[in-house]
C-alpha cells in the first residue's frame, strides 16, 4: 500500500469509529498488500488490498472475542464511542450490522455456532477515501 493510501485509510477509520487513537501501518509480512490497524500498542485488525475487478478497494477484518450479548458494549468501550450500535439484519441470525449513529460501517458475522466469537468486516471502496485529506 502507498503511504497516501495508508494515511487516507487511517483518517477514514478514525472518523468512522470516532477514535483518533487508531493507527494504520504497513503490515511487516506483506507491506504492498496489507496493513495493520493498531489502537495504542495493540493490533486490533488488518486491512488487505482488493483490486481484482480493476477498482481498488480494501477489506478491513477484526476478530471480536466476545459473545453476541456484549458485542455493542465491547465495541463502545474499545473505541470509546457511544454512537456505535448493533443493528439486526432482518432474517439473518448469524450476523448483525455495525452502525455509527445512522451510518452503516460493516457486518459482524458469527465465527462459530455457539455465537461466542465474531468477525467485523468493512469493505472500504476507493471513493470512501476521496474526502480524506492527507
Amino acid at each position: 500500500m502507498h503511504k497516501a493510501e495508508i494515511a487516507k485509510l487511517q483518517a477514514f477509520l478514525r472518523r468512522s469509529f470516532g477514535n483518533a487513537g487508531l493507527r494504520v501501518v504497513p503490515d511487516q509480512s506483506d507491506p504492498e498488500n496489507a496493513a495493520a490497524v493498531n489502537l495504542g500498542e495493540r493490533r486490533i485488525a488488518t486491512i488487505v488490498v482488493d483490486d481484482e475487478d480493476g477498482d481498488r478497494s480494501f477489506a478491513f477484518s477484526m476478530k471480536l472475542p466476545v459473545g453476541r450479548e456484549v458485542l455493542q458494549e465491547y465495541l463502545r468501550r474499545l473505541f470509546e464511542n457511544d454512537k456505535l450500535k448493533i443493528v439486526a439484519r432482518g432474517r439473518k441470525t448469524d450476523s448483525v450490522e455495525l452502525n455509527s449513529g445512522e451510518d452503516f460501517l460493516g457486518v459482524i458475522s458469527a465465527d462459530d455456532a455457539r455465537l461466542s466469537s465474531f468477525t467485523l468486516q468493512i469493505a472500504i471502496l476507493d471513493f470512501d477515501l476521496e474526502d480524506d485529506e492527507l
